[in-house]
């Protein structure tokens, strides 16, 4: 994996150890050589994961709408800052520069960005990990949400299993890296008659 997407709150959220985790996740990206690719602000766990990244010698791209760099919310210290005219072609240029996605604590946009990457993979767009970096139990409602869709019908087993989730940046990682996306089974029309 030479580039991993982050996917975070513009905000710190109510506990440090969202912040600690950002720091930490940006830190083991630039330590293993892995280049983040993330939504270009310089706010909130944000703002931190692409920082640590960055003190560490890291490779850290931005992507962000040009209504959010009007706004002066985008990092200062980036030199691949890629301004795009909408959120859709963020996503998009987003998905296109890496190789796996990674959802930390975060709140509605970061929940949009991932599921849509991870939409793409159950539709058999991408082959890329979808990762969840569940710090101090933040998904773990998250993850009984996507159990119960799978125990109710609405979701495939195969599909289930393309949501990796580890407390645990280095676990994490290391699972993405083994990661062998499943064949994608037919899902539209299944027990129709």
């Amino acid at each position: 994996m030479a580039r991993l997407c982050v996917f975070c709150g513009s905000s710190a959220g109510e506990d440090p150890r969202y912040l600690e985790a950002a720091a930490d996740l940006g830190a083991l990206l630039a330590r293993r050589g892995i280049g983040l690719v993330y939504g270009g602000s310089r706010m909130g766990l944000m703002g931190r994961l692409a920082q640590s990244a960055l003190d560490e010698g890291g490779e850290v791209v931005g992507v962000i709408p040009r209504a959010l760099l009007n706004r002066e919310v985008a990092h200062p210290d980036l030199a691949d800052l890629v301004v795009t005219e909408s959120m859709h072609e963020r996503k998009a240029e987003m998905a296109a520069r890496c190789d796996g996605f990674i959802a930390a604590p975060g709140g509605l946009g970061t929940l949009e960005e991932f599921f849509e990457m991870l939409t793409w993979s159950q539709l058999g767009f991408h082959r890329k990990p979808c990762g969840v970096l569940n710090v101090d139990g933040y998904y773990d409602p998250l993850v009984s949400l996507l159990d119960q869709t799978l125990k109710e019908g609405f979701l495939q087993d195969a599909h289930r299993r393309m949501v990796l989730v580890e407390a645990d940046p280095v676990a994490l990682l290391d699972r993405m890296s083994r990661y062998e996306a499943p064949r994608v089974p037919r899902w539209i029309g299944k027990g129709e008659t």
